[in-house]
């Protein structure tokens, strides 16, 4: 059997504190990461994650994006986006994990949590740099939702929806203060949708017509507003959700690049490597190597086809 590293994690592979039905972990930050050694690598989740920094440096990167790590900063990921640390030294922070479900089993729909701007990858706004004023109730909430998690009382799980409910709204207030420059329009509101469908149909629809299509306007108009609020062609978005798909995917080892190939529906392998080349400047496997943990770099057998 394969020694591979498989990076995709649930709350069940954490050392950590967590909710009797793993749907919920809360730590401090520095606990929570000499504790998940496994976590230092290039890795991806199957739920919520947030993490709040109170003191620490050195950067992390999201959907293979770099930023740099700063107090008051706090940033939010959606189960399938890969990130990996690189910290100098162990920073103090807040971190909240939770499942897609965790909300739906109190009755409380889950379906408001994708409404936040900051869970929306490609929006900008997944890290933020809160500022001074912000920081002592952001730090305030998280305290409880710990207090709450290790009381274990019959209550708690709600308790803890309802601070990471005002928690969000309390993010959410500023992230609109910060990125607000005028009123939504139609523009922005069919670009929205056209940005949801993609996310929702890229693996099986990559023309800007089947797009236009959904959206009952013609591809001429579609490419226009892409090319006026967003600097680029419909097409290109399409494209870039397919190039980050494949990276997460090839950053996952268990997955031979002709898995890949075949997980984004493309008619067969070469085309695969022939396309991630072409946008990346990398084949797939020269991708992945420069992810691979050191420790098993030389035990792994790579599998290309």
């Amino acid at each position: 059997m394969s020694s591979a590293v498989y990076p995709t994690f649930g709350i069940c592979n954490l050392s950590a504190s967590r909710s009797g039905d793993d749907l919920l972990n809360a730590d401090l930050l520095g606990p929570y990461i000499t504790g998940n050694p496994h976590l230092q690598a290039m890795h991806n989740h199957s739920f919520y994650h947030m993490v709040y920094f109170r003191l620490g440096g050195g950067t992390h990167t999201i959907d293979f994006e770099t930023f740099p790590v700063e107090p008051g900063m706090i940033y939010f990921m959606k189960p399938g986006q890969v990130h990996v640390w690189n910290f100098d030294g162990i920073p103090e922070g807040y971190i909240v994990n939770f499942s897609p479900v965790f909300f739906d089993r109190l009755f409380i729909s889950s379906g408001f949590i994708d409404r936040f701007p900051f869970f929306i990858p490609g929006t900008g706004r997944q890290v933020l740099l809160l500022p001074e004023e912000r920081r002592a109730h952001t730090e305030e909430l998280l305290e409880a939702v710990l207090r709450e998690q290790q009381g274990q009382e019959p209550s708690s799980q709600l308790m803890i929806a309802a601070l990471l409910i005002e928690l969000f709204l309390w993010v959410d207030r500023y992230s609109e203060q910060k990125y607000r420059h005028e009123p939504p329009s139609y523009q922005s509101a069919v670009l929205r949708r056209f940005e949801q469908l993609v996310e929702e149909h890229f693996r099986s629809k990559r023309l800007p017509r089947e797009y236009a299509e959904l959206l009952h306007i013609t591809p001429s108009h579609l490419n226009a507003l892409c090319r006026d609020l967003l600097g680029t062609s419909a097409g290109e978005l399409i494209r870039n959700r397919v190039v980050l798909e494949a990276r997460r995917l090839l950053v996952n080892f268990e997955l031979s690049v002709s898995g890949v190939a075949a997980e984004l529906n493309f008619p067969d392998t070469s085309y695969f490597i022939r396309f991630f080349k072409k946008y990346n400047g990398l084949t797939p496997e020269q991708f992945r190597r420069s992810f691979r943990p050191q420790q098993h770099m030389h035990t792994h057998e790579e599998q290309t086809y």
